[in-house]
């Protein structure tokens, strides 16, 4: 059997994707700042260094990255804030954090692996692998008969001798 279909490097798949030139870690500021947002209606560079585990040097440039890309009002010292665009991607950008780590927890993952599973898969999904995860998370959670079988499933798998 042939395979037809053109295979890309995972950087290539990357590459073609216009992901309005942010980078997974600029996507985890954006959505931090927007959940600040939600609570103050503003973020502060020190917040934002202590809430994400890096330096303030850090949040500074990327802040200034992100103000570039039209999401974020800063001034040195000042206040974050979001623009109108800003608010629209860091609500997508928040809303797939937790679509994804609620349908990871669905599923039974649980910590130490939840948000660094959650973290490593939402900055590297399609959008139509994000509708089609969402579309199923409903599906299942309409639908509780099906995760009792996934769960006796599970069980199963466990039990000596059988594959996990």
């Amino acid at each position: 059997m042939t395979d037809d279909r053109e295979f890309y490097t995972f950087r290539g798949y990357l590459m073609m994707q216009d992901r309005q030139q942010m980078t997974p870690s600029m996507e985890d500021y954006l959505e931090m700042i927007y959940r600040s947002h939600l609570q103050e209606g503003y973020a502060r560079t020190s917040q934002l260094a202590a809430q994400l585990n890096v330096q303030a040097s850090s949040v500074t440039k990327t802040v200034q990255k992100l103000a570039r890309l039209g999401l974020l009002n800063y001034e040195k010292y000042g206040l974050i804030q979001l623009t109108e665009k800003g608010k629209r991607i860091g609500s997508f950008l928040l809303k797939r954090h937790i679509l994804i780590e609620n349908f990871l927890k669905l599923i039974g993952v649980k910590e130490p692996y939840l948000l660094r599973d959650t973290e490593m898969i939402e900055h590297h999904l399609s959008l139509n692998a994000f509708h089609k995860i969402k579309l199923l998370y409903k599906f299942l959670q309409a639908n509780p008969a099906v995760m009792d079988q996934f769960n006796h499933y599970k069980l199963e798998r466990r039990k000596p001798g059988r594959e996990k």
